[in-house]
């Protein structure tokens, strides 16, 4: 079997030598959109993040199976795919735990002021008149967490920010979560909550959720956090209001990735932004190797059946 990889960079310095064992492996570390069709026509199994395999793709080569490294699969034409009886897999479940911490520490960052700290420390500390010095910063504990989107990873949110003591609100995107542990609520609630987390995919029912039409729902100093997916939210609406309305935002996802130059999120004050990489933590990535492996190593012993 012939193997390429076609965005090897995506996954940082994660060691891809075992895929060896299972065929001839060629690496590429990007891939422009006009140099795909070449480097994959005479390729058995295409991994890819983000780079798109299409119809003319498919057409064009003799791929027999797509493995895709990451969850979403809207970079490859999964209808034409099966016609073509190419097998497409993802990898689903590997980031839980890395999307989780990152969502924390963006808010835990922006209700203990560290920055503000950390600079103060290191600049005025020494000539202080006492020991301590105090701007005001809050507990988690008594605040509503409300969080869109209540798959496995805004399941594991809502866990833990329960443990810190929040009450927990969630808006189903799809409108069939009906997840008993927590109260389930209508949009506009969830965007009346101390913190919003979004941990939904892009599709029919969120592009666009959050607009001019409902981020003035959201209260001073509350904290807005964008774990799924940059078309949720309307940048510029978002950034029209934000620090107006005097809240905060994290955001680890954008409309175009990576951000364009001219993205109205880059002249926000209150927002930290983050380049896509909550899914990317090291124990995250060798799992979604590990997991890619096994799904090829399976297709191979059943080519050989």
């Amino acid at each position: 079997m012939k193997l390429v990889f076609l965005d090897a960079l995506t996954l940082g310095e994660a060691d891809l030598s075992k895929f060896n064992k299972l065929g001839d492996v060629t690496i590429y570390q990007t891939t422009k959109e006009n140099e795909t069709l070449d480097r994959v026509k005479d390729a058995d199994i295409v991994l890819t993040n983000k780079v798109v395999i299409n119809k003319e793709i498919m057409d064009n080569s003799n791929i027999k199976m797509i493995q895709i490294l990451a969850t979403g699969m809207n970079n490859v034409d999964l209808e034409y795919a099966r016609t073509k009886g190419i097998v497409v897999k993802n990898v689903a479940g590997y980031s839980t735990n890395s999307v989780t911490q990152l969502t924390f520490a963006m808010v835990l960052e922006i209700m203990n002021k560290l920055k503000y700290y950390d600079e103060y420390a290191k600049t005025k500390y020494s000539q202080s008149e006492i020991f301590t010095h105090i701007v005001d910063f809050y507990e988690l504990s008594g605040k509503t967490w409300g969080i869109i989107g209540l798959g496995t990873i805004g399941e594991n949110v809502a866990k833990i920010a329960k443990a810190f003591g929040c009450e927990i609100v969630y808006y189903s995107t799809s409108g069939k979560n009906n997840n008993s542990k927590y109260k389930r609520v209508e949009l506009d609630e969830v965007l009346k909550s101390d913190i919003i987390s979004i941990h939904a995919p892009l599709n029919e029912n969120t592009q666009n959720l959050l607009n001019k039409s409902n981020l003035d729902l959201i209260k001073k100093d509350a904290i807005l956090i964008n774990m799924g997916r940059g078309g949720i939210v309307n940048e510029k609406d978002l950034a029209d209001i934000i620090d107006k309305k005097g809240f905060y935002a994290g955001f680890d996802v954008f409309t175009k990735e990576p951000i364009s130059k001219d993205n109205p999120l880059l002249k926000v004050k209150n927002i930290i932004l983050t380049p896509h990489i909550a899914w990317a933590s090291v124990e995250a990535r060798e799992k979604l190797v590990d997991l890619a492996y096994k799904n090829i190593e399976e297709f191979i012993t059943k080519q050989k059946v």
